[in-house]
């Protein structure tokens, strides 16, 4: 008779760094979609397209980098749902990543400081309290054991 080890299911604790992923890939949805917004409303198309190549390429770097952000963050949130042994690892980097884009908005967005420092304060402590969790946890370890 072949027995299978049953693997916990993802609950408890886990369901707060689940929740700040899928809250983080909304959000960057929504960021993607004021990106692409001008593409679609002729007076703002006009805008950027005229103001010369310096304002485009702010405009497109912007968007492939909330495309990337939103694709790795898609890529993780299926290794979570999976249960794969690489989430813990990608998930941290994640955390890192997200720390980085929060630094950037904070040094180089037309964001109100405020604004911009309650992102950066929100990011790093995510990364303060799951990154450990996700290395040191026995849940974790037990939980994502999935090829």
């Amino acid at each position: 008779m072949n027995e299978q080890v049953a693997v916990p299911r993802i609950g408890g604790w886990l369901s707060l760094p689940l929740a700040w992923l899928i809250m983080t890939l909304l959000t960057t949805a929504l960021v993607m979609a004021m990106y692409l917004t001008p593409l679609f409303n002729a007076e703002w198309r006009t805008t950027l397209f005229s103001h010369g190549s310096s304002l485009l390429m702010q405009w497109g770097f912007s968007l492939l980098t909330a495309a990337a952000v939103w694709l790795y963050s898609l890529w993780v949130c299926w290794l979570f749902f999976k249960r794969s042994h690489r989430l813990p690892r990608h998930y941290v980097l994640w955390l890192l990543v997200t720390v980085l884009l929060a630094l950037k908005t904070f040094a180089f967005s037309p964001v109100s400081d405020a604004k911009a420092l309650q992102t950066l304060l929100f990011s790093l402590l995510a990364a303060a309290v799951f990154a450990p969790y996700f290395k040191r946890s026995q849940r974790v370890k037990a939980t994502f054991v999935q090829p």
